[in-house]
């Protein structure tokens, strides 16, 4: 049971850094566009992000029973993921730099659930179908961390140019007048996205830490009050639902604005129009993920489509420098998680955990 409670306060604690570590997702381009403060802006985020939480599990289901095999995951497991996604998340934001907190947490599953195994990766589900649906690592996790950032970029520029054709003839002042109260829309449309994606990998952890414990027989001997905890199945309970949206909303609502700087201000110079086609554009994915249960990387979507509009303008109008350090702690990201989560979960059983 206590470490049932460590892997509840481990998982929350990842979901509030999630929600202050990706606010710049839903919000950097509304905010640097100057169409909302940024007060307004954290505050129509985060209640988006709370709002799109409770829009479906699909995601939570593939981080629970689709990327590693269940019945071999203990509670020291979840605690090294969990260990191994905030070092990386607070590492990253504290350099400013929007990496996947999607990916840190599978790379800490991943990990966690090889050292379990005492070293063997046959824990991992790489490819399989199961009930007519693809799920593993693969069709899951690696394939859609190599399409959705060009799908992004190629999707920004599409819209981007197909706006540039529409709005010829149009007056700079109309544009940005139109695209100020536009670009309010997509920005909550991205807030909406984000939660929908990213508050459902916290669900799915607690609801393997749920499962995992039940197994055990950790809550057998529990009072009739705490009966709640006792889940034979791998499900997402409604409670996990809303706890997860709860603290997911207030993270995002403190905000995140070393990364904001990095996407808003540091990449390219944006006005509303782009920033709405930045926006536009990644929501569509993000949402399209989610209902496929993929845990996307928001950051990455957001990232790319920001860079897709601002190679619309000139080339040169993108800082590649700031580009290409995203771009290292995107492909560090798992390795590292997954030794971290790796090393934790060694370390924890050297202790008799």
């Amino acid at each position: 049971m206590t470490l049932f409670l460590i892997v509840l306060f481990a998982a929350l604690v990842f979901e509030y850094i999630n929600g202050f570590h990706d606010a710049a997702n839903a919000i950097a381009t509304v905010v640097s566009t100057k169409v909302l403060t940024p007060r307004q802006a954290i505050l129509m985020a985060a209640f988006f992000n709370l709002v799109g939480a409770m829009l479906g599990t699909a995601v939570a289901k593939t981080i629970s029973e689709g990327l590693v095999n269940a019945n071999a995951v203990t509670m020291s497991t979840l605690v090294a993921a969990l260990a191994g996604a905030i070092i990386w998340n607070l590492f990253t934001w504290w350099l400013g730099l929007p990496s996947s907190s999607s990916h840190a947490l599978v790379g800490g599953l991943c990990g966690a659930a090889i050292a379990t195994a005492q070293g063997s990766w046959d824990v991992l589900i790489w490819s399989e179908v199961v009930n007519g649906k693809h799920v593993g690592l693969w069709p899951k996790v690696v394939a859609p961390m190599f399409a959705s950032p060009l799908i992004g970029f190629v999707g920004g520029v599409v819209l981007m140019l197909t706006l540039y054709a529409a709005l010829r003839k149009a007056t700079p002042h109309f544009v940005n007048r139109w695209f100020g109260k536009a670009q309010i829309v997509s920005a909550c449309f991205m807030g909406l996205s984000h939660g929908k994606n990213d508050a459902q990998k916290t669900m799915g952890i607690i609801a393997l830490a749920l499962f995992t414990g039940t197994q055990a027989g950790a809550f057998d001997n529990l009072p009739g009050w705490l009966a709640f905890l006792h889940t034979p199945e791998l499900e997402i309970e409604r409670w996990v639902m809303i706890t997860c949206a709860l603290v997911m909303a207030a993270g995002t609502a403190g905000g995140g604005w070393r990364i904001i700087k990095t996407m808003g201000h540091k990449m390219v110079k944006l006005q509303p129009i782009h920033g709405f086609a930045a926006e536009t554009t990644a929501a569509t994915i993000i949402v399209g993920a989610s209902a496929a249960g993929i845990p996307l990387s928001t950051t990455h979507v957001i990232s790319t489509s920001i860079m897709g509009v601002g190679a619309t303008k000139r080339l040169s109008a993108v800082k590649w420098g700031v580009v290409s350090r995203i771009v290292w702690a995107w492909v560090l990201t798992l390795p590292i998680t997954g030794l971290i989560g790796y090393a934790s979960c060694r370390i924890l059983h050297s202790f008799g955990y």
